[in-house]
């Protein structure tokens, strides 16, 4: 490898200069890269030197594109069976906040400050026009926003390493560079979850209750006691659960496709107690299951299969996974507004009174209520769990992730009175 002086004279009789890095790739072949500093011809000489010798340097021509690298990323996605939803979200995320921006950017060019560099336009521009999502569309990225699709970016990068199109990742190196900052931040800046704000109040939990019906009193009532997550409850079947010893057992979940899969996590797979209550709800509703058509009978009336134990529970009308939206905007949100857990929309109707709505619009509140519930102290209404059972409950992949979100949520045992109970245990007579 060696760097020298290229002189010439252009046509017009200007003398120009150039420092040339004159050296082989890992595969032999011959490569010219030119500098306008010798600074910088010794720096790039100095790095493709180590990286050759790893076997790791990729020239600028055997380099694809960031756009090229996507379509390589979601292809691999696809090979490792990754679901739909995750798929999809990729997509996204290069038709419209990657590919856009630096889709034409070779990998070989991307650098911490070109990171960087694209995250201030992504800050800067907003959603564009055709976005999905069309209350979002004109209104600016948020920081989260970003980030994700930072962490796309640093995704396909790692893959592009492991093809051998690109050398380095900037995104690990820049995330490396800021992780202790960024956590510090991040925890600084991270709001608590509430108590009546974001996790529903037992009274509020007994009013939400009290309300359900039909259909949808069997699956919102074992939200409430489970914790389950939406795709847990839409892959429920009959053999996972034991009405006798009153547990459920989640062993599958549906995707917002309906396609049944194994848990995100090994942790996601539990085994869970249920209450009378939700057995009772569980036995009526087998009774009354809503079962696919198979045919007519002689007089033209639909004939209903028999509800077998690999069927879903809370299957639609067509024996088919329910859909997410359906939960919510069907079931859980009318619910809310019929007990009156509402909250002013902000409008009003044509004779000037409030409009309300429901005050918690996601089956995540009703998850957050059962870790809440687990957390509690009995002479609260609660079971008092420690911190693993809770993870386990919960389905969590680490004790760490439970304890970040419900951590400040577990009652406090050196308040005045338990430590002046804890005085006069030790020390009997107080001082």
């Amino acid at each position: 490898m060696s760097v020298r002086k290229r002189e010439w004279t252009t046509p017009k009789g200007v003398a120009k200069s150039a420092w040339v890095v004159d050296y082989s790739d890992t595969k032999g072949k011959r490569r010219l890269k030119t500098f306008k500093l010798k600074k910088q011809a010794d720096e790039f000489a100095a790095t493709a030197s180590v990286e050759v010798r790893q076997g790791v340097h990729v020239a600028d021509r055997a380099s694809i594109t960031v756009a090229e690298a996507g379509k390589l990323w979601i292809a691999t996605g696809e090979s490792e069976g990754l679901e739909q939803s995750t798929i999809n979200q990729r997509e996204r995320h290069l038709k419209y906040h990657i590919r856009p921006f630096i889709g034409g950017t070779l990998l070989s060019k991307l650098s911490v400050p070109a990171i960087r560099a694209f995250q201030d336009q992504l800050r800067q521009t907003p959603y564009p026009d055709d976005f999905p999502k069309v209350s979002m569309r004109g209104k600016p990225r948020t920081g989260k926003m970003i980030a994700i699709v930072t962490t796309s970016l640093g995704s396909i990068l790692s893959d592009s390493q492991e093809r051998g199109f690109a050398t380095s990742n900037p995104v690990i190196e820049m995330g490396r560079k800021r992780k202790g900052k960024t956590r510090r931040q991040e925890k600084r800046n991270k709001r608590k979850l509430v108590v009546g704000i974001d996790i529903p109040t037992p009274a509020e939990v007994k009013a939400f209750v009290a309300a359900l019906s039909g259909r949808w009193r069997p699956l919102l009532l074992t939200a409430v006691v489970s914790g389950l997550r939406s795709s847990e409850l839409r892959g429920l079947r009959w053999q996972d659960v034991d009405l006798n010893a009153r547990t459920i057992s989640v062993r599958q979940r549906a995707d917002e496709f309906r396609k049944i899969g194994r848990p995100k996590s090994e942790a996601g797979e539990r085994t869970i107690p249920i209450t009378p209550g939700v057995v009772n709800s569980l036995k009526e509703w087998k009774l009354a299951y809503s079962r696919p058509i198979i045919g007519k009978d002689k007089d033209g009336k639909p004939v209903r299969e028999d509800a077998r134990p690999g069927h879903l529970i809370f299957a639609n009308g067509n024996g088919q996974g329910e859909s997410h939206a359906n939960i919510i905007n069907r079931g859980l949100i009318p619910a809310m507004i019929a007990a009156g857990i509402t909250v002013d929309s902000g409008k009003r109707d044509d004779e000037g009174r409030v409009i309300h709505k429901a005050k918690y619009t996601g089956l995540h509140a009703l998850r957050h209520f059962y870790a809440s519930w687990l957390i509690n102290r009995p002479q609260d209404g609660g079971f008092g769990l420690p911190l693993k059972l809770v993870q386990e409950r919960m389905g969590h992949s680490s004790i760490t992730m439970t304890a970040d979100t419900y951590g400040h949520l577990f009652p406090r045992t050196d308040d005045a009175d338990e430590l002046a109970a804890a005085e006069a245990a030790l020390l009997g007579e107080r001082l």
